[in-house]
């Protein structure tokens, strides 16, 4: 699985997070999740101002196979979400790592990044 890129964290529940340096994540799902799912036809972004807590539900991805609830990786607050996805879901399965971000969120004071795998553990846990 040598397409997972090293510069994220993961959830086991198949998010990415991406560390912007200024107190904001950057959040999408993997492409092994993408690769579960199917041809993607819907997303339901967060809304913006939204508080979000990590592993609870705080978007939706829709694809041709099933609906599946996308978790927050972290705690904080939506502070962008890729409007980019309304007009073209397909995003999500062509281009899951840089295109196809879904929201960024500002990290609440006590999110701990640290409790995020990294490649090599998500890795890990889809090989189960």
């Amino acid at each position: 699985m040598s397409n997972i890129p090293t510069n994220l964290k993961y959830a086991d529940s198949h998010e990415w997070v991406l560390d912007n340096g200024d107190g904001t994540v950057t959040v999408g799902i993997t492409d092994h999740a993408q690769d579960l799912l199917g041809d993607v036809v819907y997303v339901e972004l967060p809304d913006l101002d939204a508080d979000v807590t990590a592993t609870e539900q705080f978007s939706l991805v829709e694809s041709v196979k099933a609906a599946s609830d996308i978790y927050a990786p972290v705690t904080g607050i939506v502070v962008e979400v890729n409007e980019a996805l309304e007009d073209s879901p397909e995003l999500i399965n062509e281009s899951p790592y840089n295109d196809a971000w879904i929201a960024k969120i500002k990290l609440a004071e006590d999110a701990d990044l640290s409790k995020l795998l990294d490649a090599e553990g998500y890795t890990a846990s889809i090989e189960e």
